[in-house]
């Protein structure tokens, strides 16, 4: 039977079938594809600059001179001149300062760190006048007169090894009527000024002579600058001393890193032991001589001076027979300015300057040898180099007495707290014994230049100074021998206040009346108005009173 309904109707089926969510495979590898170029492109173009970069340094490295690597870096090993292979930076200020173009010859790159001028030449030339250990007696006929180029570039190599110091106004001004201005070089590592002449004499040494090391044979402020900044720049030191040398000298050498060797008991025989050994093992011995080199270097403190105090009309220096400093650094100052007064001091013991100067060549005084007061300023005139720029350029040469001299330690111990040997106070001895009346009123440098004096010596200078300028006196008088009479006389020098160093009585030898007592009594004073009150008060009540004469 057949429903009536009709046959069964078929299922509607939807009017839109939906596409796939996703976009089709081959799109997304295309994607895929272009993004791995692009990384790869991307990673290629940034390893190529890297590669680029690295072959600029090596291009840089090799471009740079040896005057641009300075005596910065301490803790790396010495090349051929150079500190090391890292290149330390430059200060842009004090480039100015000694890179200014009258200075350098115009060719001053400070964006490179690279100097392109004839310095490097000049320092070629100067490199090759360095005394050989057997090449001494032709030193004379290699050495030159230094320029101020020579100068100039020996203050751009040092200027991280050594000081600048101070140039200061003292307070002894107003004392000598007149302005004056101390370059206090015993500020140094070493004390002494001698470190800049010995440090450009080292850096300039070539490498294969650096790893043999130098050998000098003193127990001066020369060999103590050489024990330190050899050790600095790891070059091996031996310093070669006499049996007589002070305790604290050898020590001193030592702790700055120096081979000290004891040898003979005089200084010659230490001279020819180090000369023994510097044949035998290839050190170069190196002594105190006017090289270009080292004069350059002592020539420094001309042009630090000259930088330092505006409108100089007179610098006074240390003078005798190493007179390096003062013709170095004479050198420097005419040429900046002519019109400045360069004077030097010598004693008037050893007159070996100006002895020399009169002879017209070095003179050998072998009298002033050796003087442990004087140091390197009784030396004899080391070289005609020197001689000869001295008499060139040196407007004055003046001879002080030793009193003046140890006055003038005083003077700088008191005003400007500082401890000098004589080599560093005779130029103030010149003003303090008014040889230089024309200066009254005028703008005048003087360098103190060494402060390494002995302790048994400074206390022996000092009191001398204090008896030479009437601020201790001795004076012996006769009382009796009973109670009160002591009393009375320290009475008396209370009331004059009178400071009492030291009191002696004596009653064994007396040849004056029985029961009697000598007194010797040392007292210090103000200065010499009060010297003269007090012995005018004694006098008074004691004439027998008999004064210690100095």
């Amino acid at each position: 039977m057949v429903s009536p309904q009709g046959p069964p109707r078929a299922r509607p089926t939807d009017m839109a079938t939906p596409g796939p969510l996703l976009p089709p495979y081959g799109v997304v590898v295309g994607v895929l594809l272009r993004l791995v170029v692009y990384l790869v492109a991307v990673l290629y173009s940034y390893a190529e600059q890297l590669f680029l970069k690295k072959d600029d340094n090596k291009i840089k490295k090799q471009d740079t001179p040896a005057v641009c690597d300075l005596h910065c870096c301490k803790d790396v090993p010495v090349r051929n001149g150079l500190i090391g292979q890292k290149s330390p930076s430059i200060n842009p200020e004090r480039l100015k300062d000694f890179g200014e173009e009258d200075y350098l010859n115009g060719d001053v790159k400070t964006w490179e760190m690279k100097i392109v001028s004839r310095n490097e030449e000049l320092l070629r030339e100067a490199l090759s006048c360095i005394p050989q250990p057997s090449s001494r007696a032709s030193l004379a006929s290699c050495n030159k007169l230094i320029r101020f180029e020579d100068i100039s570039a020996a203050a751009f190599k040092i200027q991280c090894g050594v000081q600048k110091t101070p140039c200061m106004y003292s307070r002894l001004s107003k004392q000598y009527g007149m302005e004056i201005y101390l370059k206090k070089e015993f500020l140094q590592y070493t004390g002494s000024v001698k470190e800049r002449g010995v440090l450009y004499l080292l850096m300039s040494l070539p490498q294969e002579q650096q790893r043999k090391g130098v050998i000098v044979a003193s127990d001066s402020n020369f060999s103590m600058a050489v024990a330190h900044h050899a050790a600095e720049l790891r070059v091996p030191v031996f310093v070669v001393v006499p049996s007589s040398t002070a305790p604290a000298r050898v020590r001193t050498c030592r702790d700055y890193g120096a081979v000290v060797v004891s040898y003979g008991t005089t200084a010659k025989d230490a001279q020819l032991h180090a000369r023994r050994l510097a044949q035998e093992n290839g050190y170069l011995h190196l002594e105190e001589e006017d090289s270009a080199v080292y004069l350059s270097g002592l020539g420094t403190v001309g042009l630090e001076m000259y930088e330092q105090v505006p409108k100089l009309d007179a610098v006074i220096f240390p003078a005798g027979g190493h007179c390096g400093l003062l013709a170095g650094s004479a050198a420097a100052l005419k040429h900046l300015n002519p019109h400045i007064s360069v004077i030097g001091v010598e004693s008037e013991s050893f007159p070996v300057l100006q002895q020399s100067l009169k002879a017209g060549h070095p003179t050998d005084d072998q009298a002033c040898n050796n003087h442990h007061f004087y140091g390197d300023v009784s030396g004899v005139c080391f070289g005609s180099n020197s001689l000869q720029l001295t008499g060139k350029l040196v407007d004055k040469v003046v001879a002080v007495r030793e009193e003046d001299i140890l006055i003038s330690m005083l003077r700088l111990l008191e005003y400007e707290r500082a401890t000098v040997d004589a080599e560093g106070a005779i130029g103030l001895a010149a003003l303090v014994a008014g040889k230089l009346p024309e200066l009254k009123g005028k703008r005048v440098a003087v360098v103190i230049c060494s402060g390494n004096l002995e302790l048994h010596l400074l206390q022996q200078c000092i009191a001398r100074a204090l008896t030479l300028d009437d601020r201790v006196c001795r004076f012996s008088l006769v009382i009796s021998d009973c109670p009160g009479d002591m009393s009375k006389l320290l009475e008396i020098l209370a009331r004059e206040e009178a400071r009492v160093l030291d009191i002696k009585q004596e009653r064994t030898f007396v040849t004056s009346e029985l029961f009697t007592v000598e007194v010797i009594c040392t007292v210090e004073t103000r200065d010499k108005i009060h010297t003269a009150q007090l012995r005018n008060a004694l006098l008074e009540r004691y004439p027998t009173t008999a004064w210690t004469e100095r």
